[in-house]
C-alpha cells in the first residue's frame, strides 16, 4: 500500500530533491561495461546531472568523488567513549568557527549564487531529459514524474505512470528505471542524497498503475523476462547477493548468487539484444561473469570464464556469439571508470569497459572459456576505450588518444572499421540509452567543464556524424583550450588541459584554479559545470592535471600511481603546477588547488611538501588520513581499498610508505596556504573524525609557525571547515550544490 511504502521510505531518511544537475554519479566494476549500459535507464535530469545513473556491472572505488548519495550512517560498532567525546568536541568547535566566519562572505555568496542561477537557467534547466522509445511507446522522466507518450501523438498527451510527489516524497528522486520486455511492469529505484542505499518500487502498468512490490536496499536490477526481475542488495557499501523475484501467479523470491570475496562487488547487466542477463562480479583488477539465459530465466547461471588475476572482461551478445571486451592477452589495458564507491558505482561494468590497449574478442556461447576467445579488434597503442555500445550489425567504440576523443565504428557485415574525430573542445561524452539494438542511429552528448552538453548522432546507414540542434542556447565562443605536457621527476610526460578566456590579457596575473584527482584509475571529472563557466567569464584560468593514479592514459597510468607508486602522482602534480607558472599561466600567489575525495591525498600531500606553489586549497569530502583509515579493517571499504593503497597491517614497507605521503601524518609548522574544506556528517566513505583531526592539526601547525617567525608581512592562513549535516559522498540536488 502507499502508506506502507511511505513508512518504508521515511525510514530511509530521504531528503534530496531530484537528481543533481551538478555532479555525475558512478559505479565500480572494472569491467561490467565501459559506459554503463543505459538500457532502460531514465535520468531525472540531463547529462550535467546524474548522468551515469548506475551502469550495469561496476564497482566503485570507495573514495572517488563524483556523486553524492548516502544514507544516514548507523553506528556499526560501539565507539570508545573518549573518542566519541573528542569527535563531538571537535565538531562543535568547527561548527562555531564556521558560524563566525561565514557571514564575512555573505555579499560574495549572493553575487555568485545569482550568477550561477542565471547560467543554470540558460544552459541546464531547460534541457530535455532523455527519451526512450520502445516500439510506439516513448518513456521519459521529468521533475520526479515518469511519463508515457505515443511516438506519433506528441508529448502533450503524455500519461503519468509514477509521481514521487503523489506518494508524499517530494524530497526523494528517481535514480534508475527498468521497463519489462512486454511493458507490463516498471521497476524504479528511489534515492536521497543522504542515503547510500536505494529502494526499488515495482509498478504494474495499465490504465491505473499500482505498486506491486517494494524492495529495500537495492543496488542494481534488470528484467530477465516479462515477469522475472533479478536484483542485487547493498549492505555496508557492498553488493554481494543476487536475488530473483517473480510476478506471475506463482510469486516467489530466491537467492541466486552470493559473492564470498570481500574485494568483489556484484551488479547486473542485460546484453543489448536482451538474450542474456549478466551477473558481474568485479574487484579493481579482476572480473568474473555469469550468464542467465533470458529465454530460461529460472535455470542456474552459467560461468563464462573463471576469475583470473589481472583479467577484466565484459560481455555482449550477437547471433550466438559472445563479444568480449577484455584486458586478456598482451598488450592489454583498461581505463577505470571506477568511481569513488558510489552507489551507482561507475558501473563496474563501466569501469571494466574502459581501458587502454584493450581488445574486442568473441567466442561461441557454448564454448566461452578464454582459450576460445578470438580477436575481433585491437586498439592502437596509447588509445583508451572510454565507452562501447553494441548494435545488431555494428558496434561503436568511444576512444581517447592524447586527450582527443574519437569514434571507431566496427561493421560486422563489411568487417570494416571507420574512425571519426570528435570536436577538439570535447572532454567528456555521455551515451544515450538505445533500448532497441536494431536502431540505425547512435545518440550521445559531448561536453567539457565550460561547454554545455551538445547532442550528436552517428548514422550507421549514412556513415556520418550529425550535430543535433535540440534547442537554442548561447554558444561558448570566448574560451580557449590548451593542452600541455609537464615533465615529471622521472621524465614521464603528464598531460594538462587548460581553459581560459580568449580575451584575457596578462595571463600571468590571472587567478588559476588547478584540479587533481589521481586515484582508482579514474579520470578527472570534466563534465560541464556552471561554476567553471562562471570562473572563465570572470577571467580565471582552469587547469586539469591528469596525473598518474588516474585513468587518463590507461591501466599502466593507474598502476604507476597506486600502492608503492603513489608518490609519482605527487611528483606529477608538482611538475604540472610548476610548468603552468613557467609558461605564463598565473603565479603562486594567485593559484588555488581543488580536489575531492581521494584527490585530497595528493592535494594534501602537496600542501605539506610545496606550500609555496599555491595560495589556497579547496577540498570536498577529502581523504586526508590514509594511514589510520587503512589500519581499520572494520570499516566497510578497507579490504577492497588495499589494491589501491596497500596493506599497512601486514607489510611494514607499506606502513612506512603510506606514512611518507599521508597528508595528516606530514603536517608540520610552516607557512601553509589558506584551506577551505566541505565535509559531511554522515559520510560513510571518508570518516568525519579524520577530517576534524586534520583541520585541528593543520591550524595548530600554521599558528605555531606564525608565532615563531616575525617576518614582515607574515600572514596566518584561513583554515575553514564547513560540516554539512545533510548530504554525503555522492550526488546532491541542484539546490544543495548551489549552496555549496
Amino acid at each position: 500500500s502507499c502508506s506502507g511504502l511511505r513508512n518504508l521510505l521515511q525510514g530511509l531518511s530521504f531528503s534530496a530533491k531530484y537528481c543533481s544537475k551538478h555532479n555525475p554519479p558512478q559505479t565500480g566494476c572494472p569491467f561490467s561495461k565501459i559506459g554503463p549500459k543505459k538500457l532502460h535507464i531514465l535520468h531525472c535530469s540531463k547529462s550535467t546531472c546524474t548522468h551515469r545513473t548506475a551502469p550495469p556491472g561496476s564497482i566503485l572505488p570507495c573514495r572517488f568523488f563524483s556523486c553524492k548519495e548516502g544514507t544516514k550512517v548507523p553506528s556499526k560498532r560501539k565507539q570508545n567513549t573518549s573518542i566519541d567525546l573528542l569527535h563531538k568536541s571537535l565538531l562543535k568547535s568547527e561548527q562555531k568557527n564556521w558560524n563566525n566566519i561565514s557571514p564575512t562572505y555573505k555579499a560574495m555568496t549572493k553575487r555568485i549564487k545569482e550568477k550561477l542561477e542565471e547560467l543554470h537557467n540558460m544552459y541546464t534547466l531547460n534541457s530535455r531529459s532523455p527519451r526512450m522509445r520502445f516500439g510506439e511507446n516513448v518513456y521519459f522522466e521529468e521533475n520526479g514524474c515518469i511519463f508515457l507518450a505515443k511516438a506519433d501523438d506528441g508529448e502533450g498527451n503524455a500519461k503519468i505512470l509514477f509521481s514521487v510527489d503523489d506518494l508524499g516524497f517530494s524530497d526523494a528522486f528517481i535514480q534508475r528505471i527498468r521497463i519489462s520486455p512486454d511493458q507490463r511492469y516498471m521497476a524504479i529505484s528511489l534515492k536521497s542524497e543522504n542515503s547510500e542505499e536505494a529502494t526499488c518500487i515495482i509498478m504494474k502498468l495499465g490504465n491505473l498503475p499500482v505498486v506491486e512490490k517494494v524492495i529495500p536496499s537495492v543496488f542494481s536490477f534488470e528484467w530477465a523476462a516479462n515477469d522475472v526481475l533479478y536484483y542485487t542488495t547493498q549492505k555496508n557499501l557492498k553488493c554481494q547477493n543476487v536475488f530473483m523475484t517473480t510476478f506471475s501467479y506463482q510469486k516467489f523470491t530466491k537467492l541466486v548468487y552470493t559473492e564470498q570475496d570481500a574485494r568483489f562487488f556484484v551488479d547486473l547487466y542485460c546484453t543489448k539484444d536482451r538474450r542474456f542477463l549478466t551477473i558481474n562480479s568485479n574487484s579493481k583488477t579482476t572480473s568474473e561473469v555469469w550468464l542467465v539465459d533470458c529465454r530460461h530465466p529460472f535455470e542456474s547461471p552459467a560461468l563464462v570464464q573463471a576469475r583470473t588475476m589481472g583479467v577484466i572482461y565484459h560481455i555482449e551478445h550477437r547471433k550466438e556469439q559472445l563479444y568480449i571486451l577484455t584486458t586478456y592477452g598482451e598488450p592489454a589495458e583498461y581505463k577505470a571508470i571506477l568511481t569513488d564507491n558510489y552507489i551507482d558505482r561507475i558501473n563496474l561494468d563501466a569501469y571494466c569497459r574502459s581501458y587502454r590497449n584493450s581488445k574486442l574478442m568473441k567466442a561461441p556461447v557454448a564454448s566461452s572459456g578464454k582459450e576460445n576467445w578470438q580477436l575481433v579488434h585491437a586498439l592502437e597503442r596509447k588509445t583508451k576505450l572510454v565507452d562501447f555500445e553494441m548494435f545488431s550489425d555494428d558496434c561503436i567504440m568511444f576512444l581517447k588518444n592524447a586527450g582527443q576523443l574519437y569514434l571507431n565504428v566496427i561493421s560486422f557485415i563489411s568487417h570494416s572499421v571507420q574512425s571519426i574525430k570528435l570536436p577538439t573542445w570535447a572532454c567528456e561524452f555521455e551515451l544515450e540509452s538505445h533500448p532497441e539494438h536494431t536502431t540505425s542511429t547512435c545518440y550521445f552528448q559531448l561536453s567539457s567543464p565550460v561547454h554545455p552538453p551538445k547532442r550528436f548522432a552517428y548514422s550507421f546507414k549514412e556513415n556520418n556524424l550529425i550535430e543535433q540542434a535540440v534547442q537554442e542556447v548561447p554558444i561558448i565562443t570566448n574560451c580557449h583550450t590548451t593542452r600541455l605536457l609537464a615533465k615529471s621527476k622521472d621524465e614521464t610526460l603528464v598531460p594538462i588541459t587548460v581553459f581560459h578566456n580568449k580575451n584575457s590579457k596578462e595571463l600571468h596575473r590571472r587567478p588559476l584554479l588547478v584540479h587533481v584527482y589521481g586515484a582508482y584509475g579514474i579520470d578527472l571529472n570534466m563534465s560541464f559545470k556552471e561554476e567553471k563557466l562562471m570562473l572563465i567569464e570572470e577571467g580565471w584560468i582552469l587547469a586539469y592535471c591528469h596525473v598518474r593514479g588516474g585513468g587518463e592514459q590507461g591501466l599502466s597510468w593507474h598502476r604507476d600511481g597506486c600502492q608503492h607508486n603513489k608518490l609519482k602522482g605527487l611528483h606529477d602534480l608538482r611538475a604540472c603546477i610548476t610548468l603552468l607558472h613557467q609558461v605564463g599561466f598565473s603565479q603562486p600567489k594567485h593559484t588555488a588547488l581543488a580536489a575531492a575525495s581521494a584527490g585530497g591525498v595528493l592535494a594534501g600531500a602537496l600542501c605539506n611538501t610545496d606550500p609555496a606553489l599555491i595560495r589556497a586549497m579547496v577540498l570536498q569530502a577529502p581523504f586526508v588520513d590514509v594511514l589510520n583509515t587503512m589500519m581499520k579493517t572494520h570499516l566497510p571499504l578497507t579490504i577492497e581499498e588495499q589494491e589501491e593503497w596497500g596493506n599497512p597491517l601486514e607489510d611494514e614497507k607499506y606502513m612506512k610508505y603510506i606514512k611518507s605521503y599521508c597528508p595528516y601524518q606530514n603536517i608540520k609548522p610552516q607557512c601553509y596556504p589558506s584551506v577551505f574544506i566541505t565535509a559531511y556528517e554522515n559520510d560513510e566513505r571518508v570518516p568525519l573524525t579524520g577530517i576534524l583531526q586534520y583541520v585541528q592539526k593543520l591550524r595548530k601547525a600554521a599558528l605555531d609557525h606564525a608565532s615563531r617567525t616575525s617576518k614582515k608581512g607574515n600572514w596566518i592562513p584561513n583554515i575553514i571547515l564547513d560540516v554539512q549535516a545533510n548530504g554525503s559522498h555522492c550526488d546532491s540536488s541542484w539546490e544543495h550544490s548551489l549552496n555549496e
